[in-house]
């Protein structure tokens, strides 16, 4: 388990650029932390790291977005309104599971138990004002 520091969202992107970079595909990238925490900012920074340029953006009201265009697609869902596996099976999270790009998921706690076993969690928790402690769990070596 790794911590990082942001006290900015280019801070909060650079560090989804770099776990970006990193990833081979089939991870599951799972958020956890409140509103306003810097998910998403996390999610920009990781399409740019999977090589994707164009325009990232929360997938509340969508519940998924795709990226395709970099190295490998990435999933976007905001799993905030899932509240059993009736409502996870109709986003259509468990064939995106086989499709061989990354998942990036906000609001993983809503499926807990649907996550993989080898899932990379990152957990976000506000320290004062902008700062934020960004904690990276579930991969091999440090993003840096």
């Amino acid at each position: 388990m790794e911590k990082y520091y942001s006290d900015s969202p280019e801070k909060t992107e650079y560090l989804g650029e770099v776990l970006g970079k990193k990833l081979k595909g089939g991870e599951v990238i799972a958020f956890r932390g409140g509103l306003g925490m810097g998910k998403t900012c996390f999610t920009r920074g990781l399409a740019r790291g999977l090589g994707f340029m164009g325009e990232v953006t929360s997938p509340t009201f969508a519940l998924i977005n795709e990226y395709i265009g970099g190295r490998l697609p990435l999933y976007h869902f905001d799993m905030y309104r899932i509240s059993g596996w009736e409502d996870l099976y109709s986003t259509g999270f468990f064939e995106y599971l086989d499709e061989g790009g990354v998942i990036a998921a906000e609001w993983s706690e809503n499926i807990e138990n649907a996550l993989p076993e080898n899932t990379v969690t990152v957990t976000f928790r506000l320290l004062c004002d902008n700062e934020r402690e960004i904690t990276v769990d579930g991969i091999d070596e440090s993003l840096f």
